[in-house]
């Protein structure tokens, strides 16, 4: 795919893309040749979809952070079982660091009684979240996102760590096969948000003139450099075989 259709795709689509990181959308399309070919996204169905999900997930630039500055009566909405009455919620009502540790730890990788559920807030091109979903980017990578998880919303790695977790939530079966459905389930766990998914979908496919067929399954890892394999013709095999039956008559 051509560095200059995505970053055209990526103007058009994403009117605001730089408002909360400036330059993101010309970082975006410089990294967007290394990050596709590194991670095998070869076919514009598949950059379709990963873009779709992107697009959803950070509000096309606008929502790189996740906003946990909740009233009581929207927690009670979110969390039910966490916050049942007004009282429950109110002690962390616009309280946005307090509601994350209260949410998130104990769980994801966030170790209880610590900070780990502010720090490991739901960042990034799809919102990773918690310190289990960060270190799993970070081993894919190489970017210390333990030690530094604002690396993430860095415009030079903002797409690059979208894709590693697009496909270490297991999404890209889903997206070779065109499957949004399978896609969405397996980055957010469930179908919120299918609708405008599916129309950010129909928007990237016509972007990139998309092609129905997708590319054949590539691994998970980045690729490491080989000397290619030496294979005999299987020509050279059968002209060696009759050379043999002769010399032995």
């Amino acid at each position: 795919m051509m560095q200059s259709s995505f970053g055209e795709a990526l103007l058009r689509l994403w009117p605001q893309g730089d408002v909360k990181i400036p330059g993101l959308r010309a970082a975006m399309s410089a990294s967007a040749p290394d990050v596709f070919a590194t991670y095998g996204l070869d076919a514009p169905l598949v950059v379709a979809h990963v873009m779709a999900q992107i697009s959803h997930e950070c509000g096309a630039g606008r929502e790189v952070v996740e906003n946990l500055n909740y009233t009581a009566t929207r927690m009670m909405q979110v969390w039910p079982a966490r916050f049942p009455t007004p009282a429950s919620a109110q002690p962390y009502a616009g309280n946005p660091r307090a509601l994350a540790n209260k949410v998130y730890n104990g769980r994801m990788g966030n170790a209880v009684g610590s900070d780990d559920g502010w720090r490991f807030r739901g960042r990034g091109a799809v919102q990773t979240t918690g310190r289990e979903g960060y270190r799993r980017v970070a081993a894919l990578t190489g970017l210390d996102l333990i030690g530094n998880p604002d690396l993430i919303n860095e415009p030079q790695h903002f797409l690059e760590c979208g894709v590693a977790d697009f496909i270490l939530c297991g999404c890209l079966p889903f997206a070779k096969a065109d499957d949004i459905v399978g896609v969405t389930k397996r980055l957010n766990g469930g179908t919120i948000g299918l609708a405008a998914r599916q129309q950010w979908l129909a928007q990237w496919k016509a972007a990139l003139r998309d092609l129905p067929k997708a590319v054949p399954d590539t691994p998970v890892t980045k690729p490491v450099a080989q000397a290619p394999a030496v294979l005999p013709s299987i020509f050279s095999k059968i002209i060696a075989a009759i050379v043999a039956v002769y010399r032995r008559t």
